[in-house]
């Protein structure tokens, strides 16, 4: 691009960002602290309407689905801000657009299948870090109406959306490794063409329910976020804004994990339904049971689940991820209502499954029965009838210690069996509870011989803590690795179970120490999500998960072992 292209254009976006300023007031002196902020926060009603959605498809494209490799990510170059370079030559990937022609993209069959699938809402890339946009800016010729196919795909997505009643949102990334002037002594123009961008969003597609930023960790200076938050929610006031712009916005936005247990902030897990972003060929995807256990497993935990495709460069979304869409939409067809509009609990996610709750009526997923019976923590409302949602009979015993249910082997499903539970009074006022975990190592003392950056946030700890959300992680090339657990006493165990992320293990061993040497009770090549294994029972204080081998570093949410039992 020349630089006189881009010099005049910026001076245009200045000079209407002062004028603007004017008109709005940004930058006066006497604002300080007595200005009105409630534009930093969406309305209640508007966030409450899209928390009842909970599921919406999130869509990451672009030129790169010609090479086949992660968006913005495989682009190489230096990235200002961040460290590493990314496979294909700056040059080639800056290029791609020149021969992006996908002429079989349709928006109407986007917006149909995300229909089929039950979601409620889309999310789509306008532009990711690598600075290609996907509609017809004005401040840019680095766009998709400049390439062969010359179509705005934001506008017509944006049509399909408004007829089809889809709630539409649009995903930009202020990091911007293309721009000339960002993260440069010239950032300040790159403020404004970052401003002008959002402003033509706002402005030239009709209304947007939802702007997602993915700022990498930039602060509320970085992109002038205040100001910027003003704009977008004066040309959208029903817009809800994700948290990663540098101020809190209206929810939080765990990223390829299912977020904990958090019903005071509304939370969204971003997820792709294969292990890439953008589309990759062979892409190793979720299963249908992956799929639901996700949703449901978000849902249970009072958050939004936005579930990522990457259309092919043809323009089409590839059809087995087409068809596993549509059995999901299949199975939120015939079991939505204990999903749609609920919230999470009262009965906390533990490894059987989760709860959600509605009116005065608890649903119960099992999405993996721990033995013949399940046992959940007492509750202060009655528990007046029962029954099995998916089919079948149950069986529900209360007391003052606890619930048992009991449904016979032949009425659970594999899927999820859902038990809706009827109690006396709102399920809201319930508080969230769960059992005390039975596993021998929560809470116990632990240490890795590595951790991912030193960062505290992934500490061994994080793997003992009884919590499916929060992981130990290890760096980036690590391939042999361990993490050892004191369990602050000699304790009889015959029983592990662990949960892996990202599936990388390729060899490992479950170890106990006697007397000075370590001996191995269980040996095996794959962990997985969740990985459980019975083994002749000993007694020690202190164990270790020793991973011999992995694709990349390891990466464990949950490390643990039981007593026998009784």
């Amino acid at each position: 691009m020349a630089a006189k292209g881009w010099t005049a254009r910026l001076v245009v976006v200045c000079v209407a960002a002062v004028c603007l300023g004017a008109f709005f007031g940004f930058g006066r002196a006497d604002g300080g602290a007595e200005e009105d902020k409630a534009y930093l926060k969406a309305g209640e009603r508007d966030v409450q309407r899209w928390r009842q959605m909970k599921f919406g498809l999130f869509i990451h494209w672009g030129p790169v689905s010609l090479k086949g490799t992660e968006i913005g990510w495989s682009r190489g170059g230096e990235r200002r801000g961040r460290s590493g370079r990314g496979s294909i030559p700056a040059e080639e990937y800056d290029n791609l657009y020149k021969r992006f022609d996908p002429v079989k993209f349709n928006a109407d069959e986007w917006i149909q299948l995300a229909k089929d699938a039950g979601m409620k809402y889309l999310v789509f890339t306008s532009k990711h870090h690598d600075g290609f946009s996907m509609f017809d800016s004005k401040l840019t010729e680095y766009k998709i109406t400049n390439s062969p196919f010359k179509r705005d795909v934001v506008k017509e997505l944006a049509d399909a959306c408004h007829k089809a009643g889809i709630k539409l949102g649009y995903y930009y990334s202020p990091v911007d490794w293309y721009h000339p002037d960002y993260r440069t002594a010239n950032h300040a123009r790159y403020i404004e063409f970052l401003h002008g961008q959002l402003r033509e969003i706002c402005s030239n597609y009709g209304r947007i329910d939802i702007v997602w930023f993915d700022g990498l960790g930039g602060s509320a200076k970085d992109w002038d976020s205040e100001r910027l938050f003003k704009m977008i929610r004066g040309l959208q006031p029903h817009v809800i804004i994700n948290n990663r712009a540098g101020l809190p916005a209206d929810h939080d936005t765990p990223e390829q994990r299912i977020g904990k247990f958090q019903n005071d902030r509304p939370w969204e897990t971003c997820m792709t339904i294969c292990r890439q972003w953008a589309w990759k060929p062979n892409d190793q995807m979720k299963s249908l049971k992956q799929c639901i256990d996700t949703l449901v497993r978000v849902v249970g935990g009072d958050g939004n689940l936005l579930f990522n495709v990457g259309p092919m460069p043809d323009g089409r979304i590839e059809p087995r991820q087409v068809e596993r869409l549509r059995e999901m939409g299949a199975w939120l067809e015939e079991y939505g209502k204990s999903i749609y509009g609920t919230r999470g609990g009262p009965f906390m996610p533990g490894a059987w499954g989760a709860s959600t709750h509605y009116c005065n009526v608890v649903y119960v997923h099992v999405l993996k029965w721990p033995g013949e019976t399940l046992r959940l923590p007492p509750i202060t409302k009655k528990i007046t009838e029962s029954r099995v949602l998916t089919g079948g009979q149950v069986k529900v015993t209360q007391t003052d210690e606890g619930i048992e249910v009991s449904v016979p082997q032949a009425d659970r499903q594999e899927l999820d069996t859902i038990i809706a539970l009827r109690v006396l009074g709102p399920a809201g006022e319930i508080p969230p509870c769960s059992l005390p975990s039975d596993s021998l190592t929560a809470g116990k003392r632990a240490r890795a011989s590595n951790v991912f950056e030193n960062n505290r946030g992934y500490a061994a700890g994080k793997a003992v803590d009884d919590d499916d959300t929060t992981r130990w992680a290890t760096d980036y090339g690590v391939r042999q690795v361990w993490l050892e657990v004191d369990l602050g006493g000699q304790l009889t165990f015959d029983r592990v179970r662990i949960s892996e992320a990202y599936d990388r293990v390729r060899k490992f061993e479950v170890q106990y120490k006697d007397a000075e040497q370590w001996r191995a009770c269980v040996r095996g090549t794959r962990i997985g999500a969740d990985y459980s294994r019975r083994f002749e029972a000993v007694t020690a204080r202190h164990v270790r998960l020793n991973i011999l081998d992995a694709s990349d570093g390891p990466t464990i949410w949950e490390f643990q072992l039981f007593a026998p039992k009784k």
